[in-house]
């Protein structure tokens, strides 16, 4: 187990707030990631990618950084801009 991981598993056990609110928190950070990813991987900038959504590079990187609430219709524009599609799974 990675130290990270050794940490994690500690502060969820010690502190009931953190693991209140880890599973979601960790779920809006991977979100932001992947979009992340998927923008560095397209070979674009945040400035190039707001260009091409009509929008500011402040809104790309609050999108990166804080998706805990990102609309579906966002994600869809996001995913295209990149020449990508969305797929939503349900499990």
């Amino acid at each position: 187990m990675s130290d990270l991981k050794a940490y994690i598993s500690e502060r969820r056990v010690r502190d009931s707030a953190f693991d209140e609110g880890y599973d979601d928190g960790y779920k809006a950070f991977k979100i932001g990631a992947l979009l992340k990813l998927a923008r560095e991987q397209s070979g674009l900038s945040q400035a190039e990618l707001a260009k091409r959504l009509n929008t500011k590079k402040s809104a790309i990187s609050r999108i990166e950084n804080h998706a805990e609430d990102i609309r579906l219709s966002t994600l869809e524009k996001f995913a295209s801009a990149l020449g990508r599609s969305l797929e939503v799974t349900l499990r």
